[in-house]
């Protein structure tokens, strides 16, 4: 195994992991924490908090840190609104205002709605290398588990008013309280806090359905802390040590502004160390991914074009105070390249300076989905497999089988081996790439069983014809080199100008004006098939 960068400490993971051991003092395990509300389709958006809090661990890990990784699950909040992503909108619109986890899933497939938008994450993380501990908050609720935690923010109910009216402009009233209620009759939280007795016994009336009753904190699933004081007890109840927020929550007078007082105000905990991490666009598509409104682009579609590494890398070689944009336009090719320059520069086969190459070797370690190879993967470069790819027709088979000769005649036929499974999901992403992103200029389909094409001059149909001659003799002796001199010697011969050879051919391949560079597109389509082609216009 190639040894890791001797200088970690500049790369954010690191410098967080120490921040949190230097701030929270040595401990015999560390918790770093994350969650989200399941309201809609998990978005991409959402990952970079997942991510984030993974790549510190893996950090704390290295440095012989216990931790344990928890992500919530807050499957007890309200559904406020039917995302437009979804089927079944009037039937949906029935379960408003009660919690999610008592929402049934359109699809009629899982236990609840917040059950389907989880599982997804749940089915997905472990591909990406991130294995949390997941706690589900309506489990947690509806057992009572937080009663004590509820019960001290009624105690300080006058204080959480006065912290959370700092940073009001219209200030909560003297008939606040820092608890919802879902009605146990009709589930919703249309309610109204009447009494409190100085213990466990809260009262209210319900305005949608009238009931009214009394309710034990140890024994009802029915109260809820609000998100912002929710927030801070949880930190207490779990002993947590470091959860990043958005820049939102980060904001002055954010979530995380009152929930760091009142976490030490009423709960007597420290608040845990955070930082920012910014927004995630989409190229090509402006306005902020949103679960509530459909207006997401989730993992499961990210990993559809991008393998499981490359993902990782993205987010990794970024700083979580930094805006960035997922791309799916022809950035794609260059994110990918990208990636395996990073993973050379890590083996040692790019010549860069000491400084790049600790940066670049970090980001790899931190790329990995689990150990850290001991050679380099074999690489296959994306542009290229898309042209091959499409040269097989989406056939993934027909595809490794030609990247396996390729191996072979360069002698790596043992490395393509080790690095199958990476290949075989590389060339998925860039066939799914092809055909639902790739600009048309970039797509093409071999015109294997069209008849010829009827637009050629008489000096490009003898330059053809001369042309399928000579690949018929020497094929196999032709590299990318040799089979480009030949291309422009029989242009001059012709009298043809090289871009019009050039044109002639891309139209009787493919139908097209151009297309990828033209020797190496003819070696990689392969003798049988070019032949194919090209003796439609011997005759």
């Amino acid at each position: 195994m190639k040894d890791k960068a001797k200088n970690q400490s500049n790369h954010w993971a690191d410098i967080n992991a120490a921040k949190i051991v230097r701030e929270k003092g040595e401990k015999e395990l560390y918790t770093c924490a994350s969650g989200i509300t399941p309201s809609g389709t998990v978005h991409i958006g959402n990952f970079r908090e997942i991510i984030s809090v993974d790549l510190v661990v893996r950090a704390l890990n290295e440095m012989g840190k216990n931790t344990r990784f928890i992500y919530s699950w807050d499957d007890y909040d309200v559904f406020r609104k039917v995302p437009r992503n979804m089927p079944n909108q009037e039937e949906l619109k029935k379960y408003l205002r009660m919690p999610i986890t008592l929402t049934p899933d359109p699809y009629g497939e899982f236990e609840s709605y917040a059950r389907r938008n989880e599982v997804e994450v749940e089915k997905l993380l472990p591909l990406v290398g991130i294995h949390p501990e997941y706690i589900y908050q309506a489990k947690r609720y509806r057992s009572s588990t937080y009663a004590e935690g509820i019960k001290k923010a009624l105690e300080s109910r006058e204080r959480i008013r006065a912290i959370l009216n700092e940073h009001r402009t219209t200030p909560l009233d003297e008939n606040w309280w820092p608890i919802t209620v879902f009605c146990t009759s009709c589930n919703r939280d249309t309610t109204r806090v009447e009494a409190w007795d100085g213990e466990y016994g809260v009262t209210y009336s319900c305005e949608s359905c009238g009931n009214r009753e009394t309710v034990d904190l140890r024994e009802t699933p029915a109260v809820k802390l609000f998100w912002r004081i929710d927030w801070p007890m949880r930190w207490e109840y779990e002993r947590v040590d470091f959860e990043p927020a958005g820049k939102d929550h980060h904001s002055e007078g954010g979530s995380f502004d009152t929930a760091k007082k009142i976490v030490r105000e009423v709960y007597n905990y420290e608040p845990p160390v955070s930082f920012q991490y910014d927004f995630i666009g989409i190229k090509g598509r402006g306005g902020k991914l949103s679960s509530s409104t459909g207006e997401v682009v989730s993992l499961k579609d990210v990993l559809e074009v991008y393998q499981p590494e490359v993902v990782r890398y993205m987010f990794a070689g970024t700083r979580p105070n930094s805006e960035f944009v997922i791309s799916f336009d022809l950035d794609v090719i260059k994110i990918y390249e990208d990636y395996d320059k990073c993973e050379r520069i890590f083996f040692g086969l790019e010549n860069v300076s000491e400084k790049r190459r600790e940066k670049e070797s970090r980001i790899y370690e931190l790329s990995q989905i689990q150990s850290i190879p001991e050679t380099i993967p074999y690489q296959v470069p994306f542009r290229h497999l898309c042209n091959v790819a499409q040269i097989n027709e989406g056939n993934i088979e027909n595809t490794i089988a030609f990247l396996k000769k390729q191996a072979e005649d360069e002698g790596k036929l043992e490395s393509f081996k080790s690095s199958i499974e990476r290949i075989q999901t590389r060339a998925i992403c860039a066939w799914n790439w092809v055909t639902t992103f790739a600009p048309e200029d970039f797509q093409f389909r071999l015109k294997l069983d069209e008849e010829k094409v009827t637009i050629l001059g008489k000096k490009e149909l003898s330059a053809i014809r001369e042309f399928t001659e000579a690949l018929e003799r020497e094929f196999e002796k032709l590299n990318e080199k040799s089979l480009g001199e030949l291309i422009y010697s029989i242009s001059n011969r012709m009298e043809l100008q090289p871009r019009d050879f050039f044109k002639a051919m891309y139209l009787v391949l493919i139908g097209k004006d151009r297309g990828p560079r033209l020797a190496s597109f003819i070696l990689n389509i392969g003798k049988e098939k070019v032949l194919h082609i090209l003796k439609k216009y011997a005759e």
